[in-house]
């Protein structure tokens, strides 16, 4: 568990008004393909013991659509990884969730960037957490699931990132959840993980009442539950997409703005140790509803 950063804890207003703008670390980004999984690293430029999320992307939707998130993410000091994979329309969410845990064992394996006159950067393989939106969302609920007492032994030969399953998580966040095949919701009675669950007030794909609320109600960990009231499911993803048309809502700069810094805040206090974002977990936020257990 990381250790407690002291400070007063922020106002959810000023953690928000703090956290909506980019942090103060330069960002390096890398592409996952250069160690065999495709996808996407963003780091900062410089930094020892970091936490690292991966993140995992909604049904058909490339990872390009959250670079402005990871990037933000990264700016904060936290090591932001997306696999983009699992794309088709008949992608294997348990595949994506082992994605998910391998990208981790990329990010916490090696040092990251670093050149002939700077440091590389490293990441505490006891910081790290999973994140996701829609689809992706469900399968970080199912990477969590993983037990973590897996004892898989690499393979003589094996690249040591196929060996995804032995990281040990401390946090996870679910974005407008979609459920998936094995059920997330299912999965969820097995992750005694803090859990931070944003549902959208107005998604039509995954209602809260379908998804966050249900998620909420099965985990076994500690958990809250957050609905950010005018926010449609595609809210939070960047650019266009020819997916567009087949789901309901639009990208929206304020679900964005709203969405990195709660993310942010969360990352930053349960990965990181920092207490003074605490009140990004259930703190009374504008524009949103926390719903009590």
């Amino acid at each position: 568990m990381a250790s407690v950063i002291p400070g007063k804890a922020l106002a959810p207003k000023a953690l928000v008004a703090e956290l909506s703008k980019p942090g103060p670390y330069p960002v390096l980004r890398g592409e996952l393909a250069l160690v065999g999984l495709p996808g996407v690293v963003f780091a900062p430029q410089t930094g020892t013991g970091l936490p690292a999320v991966a993140f995992a992307h909604d049904w058909l939707q490339p990872a390009a659509r959250y670079l402005g998130l990871l990037r933000h993410l990264a700016s904060w000091g936290i090591v932001a990884a997306a696999p983009d994979t699992q794309r088709g329309p008949f992608g294997s969410h348990r595949a994506l969730a082992h994605d998910l845990r391998t990208a981790l064992g990329i990010c916490s394996g090696v040092r990251l960037g670093g050149t002939a006159r700077g440091a590389a950067v490293s990441v505490d393989p006891g910081k790290l957490g999973v994140a996701g939106h829609g689809m992706g969302a469900g399968s970080a609920v199912l990477a969590a699931a993983v037990p973590a007492t897996d004892t898989r032994v690499q393979a003589v030969g094996e690249p040591y990132w196929e060996v995804g399953h032995g990281v040990a998580l401390q946090a996870v966040a679910t974005i407008a959840v979609t459920d998936t095949r094995p059920s997330a919701v299912e999965a969820a009675r097995a992750v005694h993980l803090p859990g931070m669950h944003l549902g959208f007030g107005k998604d039509l794909v995954s209602p809260p009442g379908a998804g966050a609320e249900l998620l909420d109600k099965a985990w076994a960990g500690e958990s809250s539950l957050r609905t950010v009231k005018k926010a449609t499911h595609l809210g939070l993803l960047e650019g266009r997409h020819w997916s567009d048309v087949l789901l309901d809502g639009k990208g929206e700069p304020a679900t964005r703005t709203l969405v990195r810094a709660l993310l942010t805040g969360f990352l930053l206090d349960r990965l990181g140790g920092d207490s003074r974002y605490a009140a990004a977990f259930d703190g009374a936020v504008k524009g949103t509803e926390v719903h009590s257990a």
